[in-house]
């Protein structure tokens, strides 16, 4: 293993500089979710320079590889490794010489990264394929910032076969965590996600005659802290939960009662049972409240991603290797999170892991989260991940 990892380190210093100037090209040209066509054709400029085959277009925008050597039959089982494309509808605020150049539109939560790191890995391992202990599968995938999630859609155009995907893995900025380090969890990691929207409908009138209207804000304001009884009265306590609500809109004024209130609410857990009753006892409580006021109501909720399971054989063995690599204290052990990843939808159907690479300096003012308008990276982490990644296949 020592070959391999002199190798790995060798290689990902002699790209360094070829990866950073990929991160910054697709840094200037974000396109948002299911929109990402100039960024597929970017990377597949790419893996033609590298003399790489390819498919371009699947799931609509997304970008499959293969890597294989002359020992590998064309039904071997492969290894998967996943990026994703998309930005977000953010306005930059960075001050860089890489700044977006795209109004609103910004790689806010790292797919930048996490895309130009794949692509350094294709040429490290299109150098090394001899040494492949099986072929490669290098998937760049849409839209992992809204749903239904790129994931199903690549999913659905069969990139779990031909070869056949028997463990995948894919990285994460974490911007809790120095540039340099990497973090692990086994098993459960992060939740499922839905969104809920409602509009409550009402009756409007003068806020000095309340004994006229029927309040959607009252209504609202109802289902909001009454809903809370759901995850605190009917949820198992050992079972991770959480329902919140970040949008309230009604547009009335001090004396006036608006006739419309509107609601935009995610709810989020860890048991796909519990996600089921939870939702049903979501709706029946929404309608019972507004019913029971006087008010109708529409209800829409989008179902989303499902919860993020890390198979503990294939992280174990890539965070014993990542100790060995980089030393124990540059690698560390993570909670359970309830924010959601639509990579879970692989966890889903094969052993996966899904693991989280540092990207903050503090003497650099890199300190700003994920969905930032001031998010960045420590270019660092570009070679953490790129070493990471690599050594994830053999």
């Amino acid at each position: 293993m020592s070959e391999i990892t002199d190798l790995i380190r060798e290689k990902s210093a002699a790209i360094y500089s070829k990866v950073k100037g990929y991160r910054e090209y697709l840094h200037q040209h974000p396109e948002l979710s299911y929109q990402e066509f100039n960024t597929m054709k970017y990377v597949s400029s790419i893996l033609n320079g590298l003399n790489i085959p390819h498919q371009t277009e699947v799931g609509k925008t997304g970008v499959v590889a293969i890597i294989r050597n002359n020992n590998h039959a064309e039904d071997t089982k492969c290894i998967g490794l996943r990026s994703d494309l998309d930005a977000l509808p953010i306005q930059e605020e960075n001050e860089i010489s890489f700044k977006s150049t795209v109004n609103g539109v910004m790689h806010a939560c790292g797919h930048d990264v996490h895309t130009a790191i794949l692509l350094g890995v294709a040429e490290i391992l299109n150098e090394m394929k001899d040494l492949l202990p099986c072929p490669v599968k290098l998937i760049f995938q849409p839209g992992e910032e809204k749903n239904p999630g790129g994931a199903t859609l690549m999913i659905a155009d069969g990139v779990l076969n031909n070869p056949e995907v028997k463990e995948m893995y894919a990285l994460h900025v974490f911007p809790d965590m120095p540039a340099g380090k990497v973090g692990f969890k086994e098993g459960l990691y992060m939740a499922s996600c839905d969104e809920i929207y409602l509009t409550i409908n009402g009756k409007g009138g003068h806020g000095a005659t309340p004994n006229q209207c029927i309040d959607p804000i009252v209504i609202g304001a109802t289902i909001v802290t009454q809903l809370q009884q759901i995850v605190s009265r009917k949820c198992d306590p050992k079972t991770p939960c959480v329902l919140s609500f970040g949008h309230f809109e009604a547009n009335g004024a001090t004396n006036i009662i608006p006739s419309k209130a509107i609601l935009k609410g995610t709810f989020r857990t860890m048991n796909e049972e519990w996600r089921a009753e939870a939702l049903k006892l979501i709706e029946f409580q929404i309608k019972h409240i507004v019913e029971s006021q006087g008010g109708t109501v529409d209800i829409e909720i989008s179902k989303g991603y499902p919860y993020l399971e890390n198979d503990p054989g294939v992280t174990s063995r890539l965070k014993l290797k990542a100790q060995e690599y980089l030393g124990e204290a540059f690698v560390e052990d993570l909670p359970i999170r309830l924010t959601s990843e639509d990579f879970a939808f692989y966890s889903q159907e094969i052993p996966v892991c899904f693991f989280r690479l540092g990207v903050r300096n503090e003497e650099k003012g890199i300190i700003y989260g994920v969905h930032h308008p001031k998010f960045n990276i420590d270019n660092l982490a570009l070679k953490t991940g790129l070493e990471m990644m690599t050594l994830s296949v053999f």
